[in-house]
């Protein structure tokens, strides 16, 4: 199978090393791609967010299969003009990506479909804000409408800064922003795949979201991950496929906009039952990197299977025992104006750890940070202890003298 991978940073690279290990895989190419994935597959540097460049290099190398990793390809509409080419796609159409490139649509399809989520108010100027906030009080729950890398979200108990969040939102062309009730309780993930019919849900994940020990700090796009949650009920999927996965995709069935791709899910088990925080149209990181590593079913003929609407046929997907832990090493600065330039030197991967790379690049042969997150160290262990150690042990081992890391990832909270 010739597979295309859209993308370049850690998401990608995970994908990537599930594909290029699956032995349906005769050739891989990752667009742009990073590093990492050179190691592994081949890169070209071509735009991912160009529909014809897009088409024209799938075309070309005869691809079997288009994977769309990151989210502004999907919203752009590459999805659609590789389908429409003819060749199948595993990424949702530029309509169905909605549900993550609007944060208001989304609030909109989960009231049609009677999905339980945080009650909302959309702005579009500062009256309607101040009044939104006074409203909701604290903590203040403030979202950027549209898509912002896992940064458009602010959570706190200071007005100002809630507003002046809200404010640089408005300020943006087209600008909206969402103001929320503040859930309380654990966060989770469920990836799920989709081929506009049949679901296929994978392990859930829980990620750290803020920047430092214990859950201090601003939001980031993400500093670790651990996959599977022991401290989870073993319904937790089905029940998240029964409230919210299935309704959802039944609602944008019925509207003519099926969603095929990856959906990821991300809820709060608050005190008052599960709610929905947000969707994503796409595989969110860190979590990737941990739920990859667990799932033993080969990855390629999953994402074909979705992609030519076929999940149905395929047996249950298959797990390994055991545990996986993710720890993000992000460059000094981040999630603010991180410091970029620095030297990276890797340790070798091993069976049960091994290094995803997110923001580098090579600069005259040495590996250098180009991004605020630059690493995922992921460990795997027979229980969530054990990756833990696993994971720290290995990043250990990383020479990053600018980086820094979370050191509570895999403790639940």
């Amino acid at each position: 199978m010739k597979i295309l991978l859209l993308g370049s940073g850690a998401r990608e690279h995970a994908l990537a090393r599930a594909l290029a290990r699956d032995p349906q895989t005769t050739e891989l190419v990752v667009a742009p791609g990073n590093p990492g994935t050179a190691a592994i597959a081949t890169n070209l540097n071509i735009d991912p967010c160009v529909p014809d460049e897009v088409v024209a290099l799938a075309t070309q190398m005869r691809a079997d299969l288009v994977v769309v990793g990151p989210e502004a390809p999907l919203v752009a509409g590459v999805a659609d003009a590789v389908r429409d080419a003819g060749i199948p796609c595993f990424g949702p159409s530029a309509e169905a990506a909605r549900l993550e490139g609007s944060k208001a649509f989304a609030k909109e399809i989960m009231t049609a479909a009677g999905v339980p989520t945080a009650e909302a108010a959309v702005c579009t100027t500062e009256a309607e804000l101040c009044a939104a906030l006074d409203r909701f009080g604290a903590p203040y729950v403030v979202k950027e409408d549209g898509l912002a890398a896992g940064k458009g979200v602010v959570v706190t108990s200071e007005r100002a800064a809630a507003r002046d969040h809200g404010l640089a939102c408005l300020s943006r062309e087209g600008g909206r922003v969402l103001v929320e009730h503040y859930l309380d309780g654990p966060e989770i993930s469920l990836f799920c795949v989709c081929d506009g019919a049949t679901v296929r849900p994978l392990a859930p994940a829980q990620d750290f979201k803020r920047l430092a020990d214990g859950d201090a700090g601003p939001n980031t796009g993400g500093m670790g991950a651990y996959c599977p949650l022991p401290w989870a009920p073993d319904d937790l999927a089905a029940e998240v496929m029964a409230q919210v996965v299935d309704p959802t995709l039944a609602e944008m069935r019925r509207r003519g906009t099926p969603f095929t791709g990856l959906l990821y899910a991300g809820l709060a088990l608050t005190s008052r039952g599960m709610r929905v925080v947000e969707f994503n149209a796409r595989f969110g990181d860190p979590e990737t990197q941990a739920v990859l590593a667990l799932l033993a079913t080969p990855l390629a003929p999953v994402l074909l299977a979705a992609a030519r609407g076929e999940l149905a046929e395929l047996p249950p997907l298959a797990w390994r025992d055991g545990a996986a832990v993710v720890v993000v090493e992000a460059a000094s600065g981040y999630p603010g104006t991180p410091v970029l330039g620095g030297s990276v030197e890797l340790p070798a991967d091993v069976s049960d750890a091994w290094t995803i790379q997110a923001g580098t690049r090579l600069a005259d042969g040495q590996l250098v940070a180009s991004g605020g997150r630059v690493l995922g160290v992921v460990g795997l262990g027979e229980d969530l202890e054990a990756a833990r150690e696993r994971a720290y042990a290995h990043l250990s081992q990383v020479r990053f003298p600018d980086g820094f890391h979370r050191t509570d990832i895999g403790v639940p909270h």
